[in-house]
């Protein structure tokens, strides 16, 4: 299990469009969401630290979509070196983590090359205007530390905006498995 650290896009980047096949057949884009605050995660199935995050990860989904916050998962990584990660074993998965946000398919790479992603999970809150006001951990929890999963991080971070506060620009990384990038794919940005 390699550990790779997200590349910390920079605060008041503006959101990279996007248009993508959901899980449910219907293609979701980053204008869907327009005047709403959008948290982004890049994730995918099988990485053992979106895994030990995956229920609080659901929960956290329902509980700020009820409260106004759109949440979109992204899964970016090389389906042909890793099947479990295609589109139907994502529909599949899902179902049985109990998600209730749009899981995205980036077949291309293209979406996660634009918002300079490089681990799973990785996550990018937005404003309303989409502008990038947090990009970093769930919480300090990682696969075997002992750490409660809580979502500490991302979930204060999610408070302040949806209240209309500044969010604080004291922000750790994500950790987590490398995205799998195609062969000869990987982006300049990305030395994991």
């Amino acid at each position: 299990m390699v550990k790779t650290a997200s590349t910390m896009l920079p605060l008041g980047s503006d959101a990279p469009g996007f248009s993508l096949p959901n899980v449910d057949g219907s293609d979701v884009s980053l204008a869907d969401f327009s005047g709403k605050p959008l948290m982004v995660v890049f994730m995918c199935n099988h990485c053992p630290f979106v895994v030990h995050l995956r229920e609080a990860l659901a929960s956290f989904g329902s509980e700020y979509l009820s409260k106004g916050l759109s949440v979109v998962g992204i899964s970016s990584n090389d389906v042909g070196n890793y099947p479990q990660d295609g589109p139907e074993k994502m529909k599949e998965e899902a179902a049985s983590a109990g998600y209730t946000f749009p899981y995205l398919y980036d077949g291309t790479q293209d979406v996660a090359k634009a918002y300079r992603a490089a681990c799973t999970p990785d996550f990018f809150l937005f404003d309303n205007d989409h502008k990038l006001v947090y990009r970093g951990q769930f919480d300090d929890s990682r696969p075997d530390s002992g750490i409660p999963v809580t979502g500490e991080d991302l979930r204060a971070a999610c408070d302040a905006i949806l209240a209309g506060n500044p969010v604080t620009e004291d922000q750790k990384p994500s950790i987590g498995c490398n995205i799998k990038w195609k062969a000869g794919a990987a982006p300049d940005y990305f030395t994991g």
